[in-house]
């Protein structure tokens, strides 16, 4: 495996459906170890980036490489290399919350041993020890979203993909989960890669981050560098003054853009 201090490495990459270009000729990396924020209106071609990053999509051109894979080339191979939490909830809500990890490590050939001290460890790390016999279906939002972020660790991946994953969580809940997200950062140094609109969280927990709409990537540094470039005083600002401030329809930037995008998953 070739090592690198860039775990995700994307070139040129550019995914396109008939007369529709969703992604555009975007580049950028990602360092080892870094929080890294990617941020865009909706419709931004944010998902699609993602999804082709963890292998659900494949580009029309470009190039990837996570953590030294070529996620097109070896998929199977790439996948073990990260952890993703979706949009939507992916837990199974009819088994436990123990059962839900226990079954994720043996799709992904954790030894037995290796396995059940990792979902104790992860259970306790969420705070959901005390709830591992509980049916998923009893929990809140909240735990949900806590549970699917010990279970994309159990394998220990070198990535952690969460696409927007505190959307409507509370206060409280989004805390504890940044500040456990934090914790396995830095003592384990995985890499974490983020898609959120919440503003406050990029400015809080990322070292960098990268800003794309209409399918291109138009600005990348640090909170502090967007807000220097934009001449604004908060990430929300600069974000604004970067991508505008037209309201963008929910899930694309029209009605006949999402009908197009229902392609996703035909190619």
């Amino acid at each position: 495996m070739i090592q690198s201090q860039n775990m995700i490495e994307v070139s040129n990459l550019t995914k396109k459906y008939e007369d529709l270009i969703a992604v555009n000729n975007v580049s950028f990396t990602v360092n080892d170890g870094e929080i890294f924020a990617f941020l865009g209106p909706n419709g931004a071609g944010k998902t699609t980036t993602v999804k082709m990053l963890t292998t659900i999509l494949r580009p029309t051109s470009g190039s990837i490489k996570i953590n030294g894979i070529d996620p097109v080339e070896q998929p199977e191979l790439a996948r073990r290399q990260f952890g993703i939490v979706f949009q939507d909830p992916s837990v199974d809500d009819d088994l436990t919350a123990w059962e839900n990890m226990d079954l994720h490590g043996v799709l992904y050939d954790v030894p037995d041993q290796e396995r059940k001290r990792g979902c104790e460890e992860l259970l306790k790390l969420v705070d959901l020890w005390d709830r591992k016999d509980s049916l998923v279906k009893d929990f809140s939002g909240g735990m949900k979203r806590r549970l699917e972020i010990a279970r994309g660790l159990l394998h220990e991946p070198k990535i952690l993909f969460l696409d927007e994953p505190t959307t409507g969580l509370d206060p409280q809940t989004r805390n504890l989960l940044w500040a456990r997200l934090q914790e396995v950062n830095q003592k384990k140094g995985i890499t974490v890669f983020l898609t959120t609109h919440y503003m406050e969280e990029a400015d809080r927990m990322a070292q960098r981050i990268a800003i794309m709409d209409e399918g291109k990537i138009i600005a990348t540094g640090t909170s502090e560098e967007l807000k220097k470039q934009t001449g604004t005083k908060f990430l929300e600002d600069a974000f604004l003054a970067l991508t505008g401030k037209t309201i963008r329809e929910e899930g694309g930037a029209s009605n006949d853009r999402v009908k197009r995008m229902g392609q996703i998953f035909r190619r």
